[in-house]
């Protein structure tokens, strides 16, 4: 597939190529099934237990899953990805929810989708392979253990009035509030972490989300039976129909219709609101690119074929544009779903949208059943999701192995967006890489003197390695003008320089008015950028100061010209 097609804009792309452009079997048909049954199971206690840590109840996640998955699935260009919500965007959509409500928070996904939509459209797809991977380790790594840090309260039960915001001020609360543990909680959250550990090990191709929840309700029912209570759904949450029906847990209902900005209790959207919402808006766009577009990449390298960025930006985009109009919080493509869904033998965005049947089926069937999971055991399946998230063996890896420069800004990355925020984390990390990266490339520019020098001084002949701009270029020509001194030409050979830039040409302009008056500039072999920085900035040759030849040959011939013209004088 040609890079061109890969950039090009294709909403729909992933559903047309997989099921238009290759034969649709009834065979493939199964096998989406399968799939989509399988994600499913692993994506409906996700989805709650997401919502819940984002603040809000957890219908929430499961119309999140419903909605925006279908919909991403359908439109975007990624042929096996599984959106919904993930744990990435917890540390965003946590304080989100707590200042401004629900409302807020849909309003704020609303921004996202229409931020997502234009970076998709603005073909900034391909982008996502200017991050360096110790800033993605970093943040990601960061974020995982805030989501983890947030667990501690519901798995152990500790009896905290409000869960402070500063991540410091967070561990200062959990050790004080500490002595408060719930034997209860934390036995149900130990035994749904340890069903969690150790299912993999069964090497059974059922997922053991389901299985650990059922264990974690079991011993919770046991633990009934003695007269210990602990939290649940259907304790902690409730829900009010349309009607005037209240109850408790999730609403057996399907997604409604709502305008975000007239929930009950909401403010009327103004110019304000969106002003105090854009930057997490943002912030959830970001990551949402990010973190959709390293999915369709790791899923690309399991399975052999190629996403379309834009078009999954653009997918992306109108997921979170309706996803609010139904109650759906922030969405992204989920990297272990979307892994799962390979594994389980998907072979199109079919299965995607299978999982969100599912979801939706679960809402009107299962509803009053899922009122019984218990909060320590849900606690216990995002303490998971955050130690596969941190990719610790990835981490450990770099550390050992990587510069000390991609360590610097790993460390850096992560601590940021423990102790301040993502944004933050991201900005300072590309910023600090770049300059980094500027810093080691600026090194590798080298002058090397060449054996053509003349060892009376008459001529000095150099070759330039590496590209000339602003961060070496300085270097190199303050270099020169030292080792010039004396000599009657320089003989500059570019045939090295890849780039030249703007500070690369006034580093140059004014190492020739440096050495004017005592050497003649000979520059050859130069390549093309460089060549059309030259012409574009008018630097012509100037009569005994400086010319330009097209090999190094020619340039020593031309020396030798000058040399003899002024051999009769010198007698």
């Amino acid at each position: 597939m040609s890079t061109k097609k890969i950039n090009s804009l294709r909403p729909f792309s992933a559903l047309i190529d997989s099921c238009w452009k290759e034969k649709y079997t009834v065979a493939r048909l199964v096998k989406d099934l399968i799939a989509g049954i399988t994600v499913g199971i692993i994506a409906i206690p996700l989805a709650m237990a997401l919502a819940i840590a984002s603040g809000v109840p957890p219908q929430y996640g499961l119309y999140t899953a419903a909605i925006a998955g279908v919909i991403i699935a359908i439109t975007g260009g990624s042929r096996y990805s599984v959106s919904g919500p993930t744990a990435a965007f917890v540390v965003i959509l946590y304080p989100v929810s707590q200042q401004f409500g629900l409302s807020g928070l849909l309003v704020a996904t609303l921004m996202s989708g229409i931020i997502l939509l234009a970076m998709g459209f603005a073909r900034f797809g391909k982008f996502i392979e200017y991050i360096p991977v110790s800033v993605t380790l970093g943040f990601t790594s960061g974020i995982a253990i805030t989501i983890a840090t947030m667990q501690i309260k519901d798995f152990f039960g500790l009896q905290m009035e409000h869960v402070p915001e500063n991540y410091v001020d967070k561990l200062i609360a959990i050790g004080n509030t500490f002595p408060t543990l719930q034997y209860s909680d934390t036995l149900i959250g130990l035994s749904t972490l340890l069903v969690l550990i150790f299912w993999p090990k069964l090497k059974l191709a059922f997922p053991g989300h389901l299985p650990a929840l059922v264990v974690g309700t079991i011993v919770m029912w046991v633990l009934s039976l003695f007269g210990q209570e602990v939290a649940t759904i259907g304790s902690e949450f409730s829900y009010l129909l349309p009607d005037g029906t209240e109850g408790n847990g999730i609403p057996p209902i399907l997604p409604q219709f709502i305008l975000p900005w007239e929930l009950p209790g909401s403010s009327p959207i103004s110019w304000g609101m969106i002003t105090a919402l854009m930057p997490a808006a943002f912030s959830m766009a970001i990551l949402g690119a990010i973190e959709s577009l390293l999915c369709a990449v790791v899923l690309d390298n399991m399975t052999g074929k190629k996403h379309h960025s834009n078009s999954e930006l653009i997918g992306q985009g109108i997921g979170n544009i309706a996803a609010p109009f139904f109650g759906g919080i922030t969405a992204t493509a989920a990297i272990a779903r979307s892994a799962a869904n390979v594994r389980a033998g998907a072979t199109s965005p079919i299965s995607a949208v299978i999982h969100s049947i599912l979801v939706i089926l679960t809402l009107l069937v299962l509803a009053p059943m899922l009122s019984y999971l218990p909060l320590a055991a849900m606690s216990a399946l995002l303490l998971i999701v955050a130690w596969n998230m941190s990719a610790a063996g990835k981490v450990m890896y770099l550390i050992k192995r990587a510069p000390k420069d991609d360590i610097i800004v790993l460390v850096l990355c992560m601590s940021l967006t423990v102790l301040f925020d993502m944004v933050i984390a991201i900005t300072v990390g590309i910023v600090l890489a770049s300059l980094l990266f500027m810093r080691r490339i600026a090194n590798m520019t080298r002058s090397t003197q060449l054996a053509e020098t003349d060892e009376e001084k008459s001529r000095l002949v150099v070759r330039i390695n590496g590209p000339l701009f602003f961060a070496a270029a300085e270097r190199i020509f303050d270099e020169l003008r030292v080792k010039s001194e004396g000599y009657e030409s320089i003989i500059m050979q570019w045939d090295a320089v890849p780039v030249l830039d703007a500070g690369g040409l006034e580093a140059f302009e004014k190492f020739i008015e440096a050495v004017q008056k005592d050497t003649h500039i000979l520059v050859c072999d130069i390549p093309f950028q460089p060549l059309k920085t030259l012409a574009r900035a008018k630097v012509i040759p100037i009569e005994g100061v400086l010319s330009f030849h097209n090999s190094i040959d020619n340039a020593l011939e031309a020396v030798k010209e000058i040399e003899q013209s002024k051999a009769p004088t010198q007698k």
